[in-house]
């Protein structure tokens, strides 16, 4: 028997995205160019917005696409925003630049992940921090979140982990924070139960980027990274992929990384 899903009003949505972005009705009025008396209207449910409203409140709040489609279907609209498989032919344009991206960042690992981070590609350099994973922790779909802090994961290489965790734990809780994800916040709770509370010691060198030193063998390997999205995505899939690209924090891991790429 099929059980109905009920939808909270969607006066209360604006509201909880309003406060959740720190925003006053007044901000937020002036923002979206109406009157306060009607944003209030629309919170309490005594006006009910139009699809145009919706767009306009949603795009000044920053709201994430699937979340604006949440938002529309609770005011009675239909869905704008598609949400296509990556491997749908109309999403070949895409699947061929973030191919090119990865293909072009070699020898160093680079990898796209899905708005919970969950490895959707990743290049040849990238297997690097598969190898010696217990298979559970690899296993499809892999999280790079869960894989980067468990204990059997990278964190039993990591040298730096107390700054490392701390940086993961807080990059994390401000996504949950600002996408108000239900998923995102167990999978935040769940890492951040992985390690203890220890303070980690500041450096100095690192006020202009945090490395994370990974320990392989002898070898301890130094990187950054960057992570890139779709600036302009129209498609929920497409704006939910980021792309994160490591670099070599020193010439010795570059070294290694050129060497291991010429020996596969």
């Amino acid at each position: 028997m099929a059980t109905a899903t009920r939808t909270r009003p969607v006066g209360d949505l604006l509201r909880d995205w309003r406060r959740r972005r720190r925003l006053s009705q007044l901000e937020l009025s002036n923002e979206a160019g109406i009157s306060t008396r009607h944003l209030s209207f629309l919170e309490t449910g005594r006006s009910r917005p139009s699809r145009d409203m919706v767009l306009r409140l949603t795009e000044r709040l920053d709201v994430p696409l699937r979340e604006r489609n949440a938002l529309l279907m609770a005011a009675g609209f239909a869905p704008v925003y598609q949400e296509r498989p990556i491997d749908a032919p109309e999403m070949r344009p895409a699947r061929e630049a973030l191919n090119k991206v990865l293909d072009g960042h070699e020898p160093y690992p680079a990898l796209v992940v899905d708005r919970r981070w969950n490895l959707l590609l990743a290049n040849e350099a990238a297997m690097l921090f598969l190898e010696g994973v217990p298979e559970e922790l690899v296993r499809p779909p892999v999280n790079v979140h869960r894989l980067a802090l468990h204990p059997l994961g990278l964190a039993a290489r990591v040298v730096n982990l107390s700054e490392v965790r701390a940086h993961l734990v807080g990059r994390m809780a401000r996504q949950v924070a600002l996408s108000g994800d239900e998923e995102l916040r167990a999978l935040h709770e769940e890492t951040r139960a992985y390690g203890g509370e220890d303070d980690h010691v500041h450096e100095p060198s690192h006020d202009i980027v945090l490395p994370t030193r990974m320990r392989y063998g002898d070898q301890v390997l130094s990187f950054f990274s960057t992570v890139t999205t779709f600036g302009t995505a129209a498609d929920v899939t497409l704006a939910e992929m980021a792309i994160e690209a490591f670099f070599p924090a020193d010439d010795a891991t570059a070294d290694y990384l050129r060497g291991r790429a010429r020996k596969s």
